[in-house]
């Protein structure tokens, strides 16, 4: 992870396959426990690389893993026009439309799709009523960091000792399952602004907390023994990802990488098969445990000159005038990205950023913050409901979901009443 020499700098390289063999080798140690795979020969799996560049990796990763799988062949060729979708988007259901329907003819198990340069992943699984579920990057990121943490601890890498040395890392948006998940294995979950940058930076970070000695040859070490390293001496990064379906399981590549987030789901969903489990009923096992987490975002969007003005009004309306109460639940904690000073678990200060967050009561996180790159002002509505006794049982999980969605729904009702009340006040 140096710059290159000087002389190099400028100058266009063409790499061959040898760095495609050597990224892949990487990949392969992105799998946990193989034996699932193994005992998964049933799973059936569709991929779809939406006319983008993932079916040059993925395709033979998953074959030389030993994976049962299909690709979508409408979709399996490059072409920017994208003439099967709308959208070349795997976080839309319509985007996924066309390989959901070859999944029900083949009764496939899941299906993964990667947008155009394989860097995010979406997926959907079959429900246990037969049908298929498109799932959010919240509950596919919750799931590989439940998988990986668990698996890390079965395996011995991970112990009582030596947990509170790991970590994984999420936004502030994404949500806070899998900081409930970290606390529970003793792991350490620290949040990040919104992009990947963040999180390449605090692996950036603990790559140099290890002695310089030790880390002279770091690029060149095996995944095992740079693990060691963070262990011993840094920290050891386990998982990362964004609500918005980027995510990666390893310090070899330092941005989101659809890649290694399909091989990781894929063997998220064969430990449920080897168990006898669809990924949904694995879900939910995990909503019993750790309680029902919910999200979701919506925005307002405001075109042109006018509109823009509206949206700096209203971002600036949320940090003079921030809520104290939403829906009869009192404002407990408000955090103001862009005027307090705002540092992470680990210590290190988060850059200033238009964002304010307010937490409630109840738990419930709303987020607000305009969009960097497309003219609207964001919402972010995070709920959860934790089980009081033990675990939810399945009547319970199933009236804790329904309550916590029409909560949702709520909250977004009264937030874009809200905001048209407050771009009133200061147009006066």
């Amino acid at each position: 992870f140096a710059p290159l020499p000087k002389d190099r700098q400028g100058k266009v390289t063409t790499i061959g396959k040898d760095i495609d063999q050597a990224y892949m080798r990487r990949l392969e140690t992105l799998i946990l426990d193989p034996q699932v795979i193994r005992e998964a020969k049933s799973l059936q799996i569709i991929y779809t690389p939406l006319h983008g560049t993932g079916s040059v990796i993925i395709k033979p990763m998953l074959t030389r893993l030993g994976f049962n799988f299909q690709v979508a062949p409408e979709q399996d060729r490059f072409d920017g026009r994208f003439p099967t979708v709308k959208s070349p988007n795997p976080e839309n259901a319509e985007a996924l439309t066309m390989a959901i329907n070859l999944a029900q003819k083949q009764d496939a198990d899941l299906v993964v799709a990667t947008d155009l340069d394989c860097d995010r992943m979406g997926a959907a699984v079959r429900s246990k009523d037969g049908k298929m579920k498109l799932l959010t990057g919240n509950q596919i990121g919750s799931l590989l960091a439940w998988y990986r943490i668990k698996t890390l601890f079965d395996k011995g890498v991970l112990n009582e000792q030596n947990a509170s040395r790991a970590v994984i890392i999420k936004t502030f948006v994404t949500t806070d399952l899998q900081k409930a998940i970290a606390d529970y294995y003793g792991l350490r979950c620290v949040e990040t602004l919104t992009g990947f940058k963040y999180i390449g930076a605090k692996l950036g970070k603990y790559e140099r907390e290890i002695p310089e000695q030790l880390r002279q040859n770091y690029v060149d070490l095996t995944e095992q023994q740079t693990r060691r390293l963070r262990l011993a001496h840094s920290s050891f990064y386990v998982f990362g990802g964004e609500e918005s379906y980027g995510y990666s399981g390893a310090d070899f590549v330092r941005d989101k990488d659809g890649n290694g987030a399909v091989i990781m789901f894929c063997e998220v969903a064969a430990y449920a098969k080897s168990r006898g489990q669809t990924v949904d009923e694995l879900l939910d096992q995990i909503f019993a445990t750790f309680g029902y987490f919910a999200e979701k975002n919506a925005s307002l969007v405001f075109e042109g000159a006018e509109g823009a003005n509206k949206i700096a009004r209203l971002a600036e309306s949320y940090s003079s005038h921030p809520f104290f109460e939403v829906l009869g639940s009192m404002v407990t904690s408000t955090k103001n990205f862009e005027t307090q000073t705002i540092r992470d678990i680990e210590g290190d200060e988060i850059p200033k950023e238009k964002m304010s967050i307010f937490e409630l009561e109840d738990r419930t996180r709303i987020a607000v913050r305009p969009s960097g790159t497309e003219p609207k002002i964001k919402y972010y509505f995070l709920a959860q409901r934790r089980p009081e006794n033990g675990k939810f049982d399945s009547a319970e999980l199933a009236r804790v979901k329904a309550q916590v969605g029409e909560k949702l729904d709520r909250l977004w009702d009264c937030l874009q009443k809200d905001a048209e009340s407050r771009l009133s006040e200061r147009s006066k």
